[in-house]
């Protein structure tokens, strides 16, 4: 079954793609849940006119997303959790507590923008990405430290 979708979703795509799904997943969870619309002909017709229309817009975002990347640069962020003797922390360290890191340097992002490949349990340096827009991903540095 094919789908419009009205908003970005992890994982399946982002608004206005139409993207295959199974039917069950379609009818009875992105369609009533407004998430989706049924791709038929005048749907379709109704989303190209719409993206035609918000074009220059989008093109704002791509560009004020390029122009956050490049502010933000090779930015190491500092976290500081408590640790065992081992160099092990305690808990785990979050988008959540990196978005609040960015928003201390001057960088509101939403915390769903961040994503990290894994979660640091260990004292170390890691890699988190931010997704600003659909093409401009940006690759920060994460250093996790005992308190």
């Amino acid at each position: 079954m094919e789908v419009i979708l009205k908003q970005d979703i992890t994982g399946l795509g982002y608004k206005n793609d139409v993207v295959k799904v199974k039917a069950g997943y379609g009818n009875n969870y992105l369609i009533p849940n407004k998430l989706a619309l049924i791709a038929n002909d005048s749907n379709k017709r109704m989303t190209n006119e719409n993206v035609r229309q918000a074009a220059h817009k989008a093109e704002k975002l791509k560009q004020d997303a390029q122009a956050l990347a490049a502010k933000i640069g090779e930015l190491t962020i500092e976290i500081g959790a408590k640790a065992g003797e081992s160099g092990k922390i305690f808990g785990a360290v979050t988008a959540l507590q990196i978005a609040d890191a960015l928003r201390v340097k001057g960088f509101d992002i939403d915390r769903k923008k961040v994503h990290l490949k894994e979660s640091p349990k260990q004292i170390g340096t890691y890699n988190a990405y931010l997704d600003l827009h659909k093409e401009v991903k940006h690759e920060i540095k994460v250093s996790v430290v005992a308190e």
